[in-house]
């Protein structure tokens, strides 16, 4: 496997950029959120159109979101980028990545959600890390919506542990080793069968979503299954799964329906660890890293190698 391209280690007082690569977020909610980044040392840059509108739900054209992204990693002033929010839409920018020029001026890439398909892309056609963790509107934007631990570390390249503070919960023990992988489930599965479907084999992977019912979730883990994605899997980490159940149904629903469809694993499994889509503190895992789980009486996942050269 092609090395790790580590980016280089963001200090705390760096210039980051914010763009929009997806869908429009709402100004004041921006606003927020870069009053926040600015409290905690950074500098953030907004690009051109980070606050677009159209056509459609989309933040500008795939060419306008295409420039923001490319000038935001073009330029050796900023030292990492963060998107607004994601939505729906940045699946239009993956035929159009400059592989080059990302390779050239490799940097911390936050987001989650839609921004999956990108940061995945870049992960195997580069092995440029991808920073799943917190994002403008949805966690910079609120009180206690970032992990400010995990995003530390992740940037000034630490070893970290999440675990049970984190939200971590046991659904089969055992312990894992392999490279960190993954996102929003829902992205993963809608990338199936075209030239940038996600490489999940042999990896521990993270899976995390929101407003899916039980039923769905099942349904997209089979599909994942069927196209080969779970085949030498290690681990397994579910993310918090926000609001993913079903009206009268039983409490433990997803957990069991996720027992159920792993049944023939061996391999730990972990959920509740809060990555992604979360209700508070957003932690930042850097995928395409080392990484161990262990599900038990100390469930924890831990990043043996950072995404970021000192």
């Amino acid at each position: 496997m092609t090395a790790l391209l580590k980016t280089p280690m963001v200090a705390q007082d760096a210039t980051v950029a914010v763009i929009s690569p997806a869908s429009t977020p709402q100004s004041e909610r921006i606003e927020s959120a870069l009053a926040a980044l600015r409290a905690l040392g950074f500098a953030p840059l907004a690009a051109e159109n980070v606050l677009a509108r159209g056509p459609l739900y989309f933040a500008g054209s795939p060419e306008m979101r295409l420039d923001d992204l490319h000038g935001a990693f073009a330029d050796d002033e900023i030292r990492a980028i963060f998107a607004t929010r994601g939505g729906y839409g940045s699946n239009y920018l993956l035929d159009g990545l400059e592989m080059g020029l990302i390779a050239d001026h490799p940097k911390p890439f936050f987001g989650y959600s839609d921004l999956t398909a990108l940061q995945l892309f870049l992960l195997d056609q580069i092995q440029l890390p991808a920073f799943h963790g917190p994002m403008l509107s949805a966690d910079f934007a609120r009180e206690d919506g970032v992990h400010l631990p995990s995003l530390r570390a992740a940037l000034s390249g630490q070893l970290y542990t999440v675990g049970a503070a984190e939200g971590m919960r046991v659904l089969h023990t055992g312990e894992a080793k392999g490279i960190l992988y993954g996102g929003c489930l829902s992205i993963l599965a809608s990338l199936l069968g075209t030239p940038y479907e996600p490489q999940t084999e042999g990896k521990l992977l993270f899976l995390e979503d929101v407003n899916a019912k039980p039923y769905q979730i099942d349904r997209m883990l089979w599909q994942m299954r069927e196209a080969g994605k779970f085949e030498g899997i290690t681990g397994i980490i579910f993310g918090e799964m926000l609001d993913c159940s079903q009206s009268g149904a039983s409490a433990t629903l997803l957990e069991e329906v996720i027992l159920h469809f792993f049944e023939e694993f061996d391999g730990p499994i972990s959920i509740g660890l809060r990555s992604g889509h979360v209700s508070h503190s957003n932690v930042t895992l850097t995928m395409g890293v080392k990484a161990e789980l262990n599900v038990g009486k100390e469930t924890s996942l831990k990043m043996v190698e950072a995404a970021v050269a000192k």
